[in-house]
């Protein structure tokens, strides 16, 4: 993301629609007033619910926080698979008890990451990841909460982790990101696929077309805000105010009305999230 390029114009509304996975401490939230701005932005286009989601334990801990704030905001909380090696028995049990918070709707963004492994300095490696990843599992489905799945050049091994461990009864894929076999490996077992701005860009030809392949009731949409701006702002500081954009380009891959698909996977938050 390039601080240069100015934020995105708002979005002619689209309503309703659910941020399935943002990070409103990332797009410069700090207290209650300052989260409260970027949703109001938000819900002025029709987002009106956001999933705030967290990668460390002091991110954990603030978006639990402001989902308290807020009624519009959801947390999850879990510790992203490159902070695998953050994973002691303290950060367990604290994990264990911001999951149980009635505002936090999942265990999430875990998963695999083997794109940056000996790329980035203390980087879990992929046998501390695998063991992460296998205690969330379990966490989520001792909690009864849907898993969140941080999933780069990892598809073969995450799968055969999540059939090995057996997987709690929702999965969502966040920020999906793989080819149509992929997508359809994830539908087959009844896991939930969310798009990103990623979907508009025109050079993402394989998951262009793994979105084509989503049944209605297996897919989400979300911003990741503050990364992944969809096109034309690409580069840009995103918040989930963007969201439309996104929906709407997913809306024409998939030849449906975008205000149809924002209430189809509005109506799957709710569903997946209980909110």
């Amino acid at each position: 993301m390039s601080a240069a390029r100015p934020a995105p114009e708002l979005p002619e509304p689209l309503a309703p629609i659910v941020d399935a996975h943002t990070h409103l401490d990332a797009c410069g939230a700090t207290d209650a007033a300052s989260a409260a701005a970027i949703v109001d932005r938000a819900a002025s286009v029709g987002v009106g619910q956001v999933v705030t989601v967290a990668d460390d334990l002091s991110a954990a801990r603030w978006a639990v926080r402001a989902a308290h704030w807020d009624d519009r905001v959801f947390a999850a909380v879990a510790l992203h698979p490159t902070r695998a090696n953050a994973l002691d028995d303290e950060a367990k049990a604290e994990l264990e008890r911001l999951a149980a918070d009635p505002r936090v709707v999942a265990v999430g963004e875990t998963g695999l990451d083997y794109y940056w492994p000996g790329k980035l300095d203390g980087c879990a490696d992929i046998e501390t990841q695998v063991e992460g990843f296998r205690w969330h599992i379990d966490l989520a489905k001792r909690i009864r909460k849907p898993l969140m799945i941080h999933n780069r050049e990892a598809d073969h091994d995450l799968l055969t982790v999540l059939l090995d461990e057996g997987p709690p009864d929702t999965v969502i894929f966040h920020c999906f990101s793989s080819d149509p076999n992929m997508a359809l490996s994830c539908v087959a077992e009844g896991y939930i696929l969310s798009f990103s701005g990623t979907v508009s860009f025109k050079n993402a030809h394989e998951l262009r077309e793994a979105a084509q392949v989503v049944p209605d009731d297996q897919i989400l949409v979300e911003t990741d805000a503050p990364y992944l701006t969809p096109h034309p702002f690409r580069g840009a500081p995103n918040e989930p105010y963007c969201l439309p954009y996104t929906v709407r380009a997913l809306a024409a891959l998939r030849g449906q009305d975008p205000a149809e698909l924002a209430k189809i996977t509005t109506a799957n938050a709710r569903r997946v999230y209980r909110i």
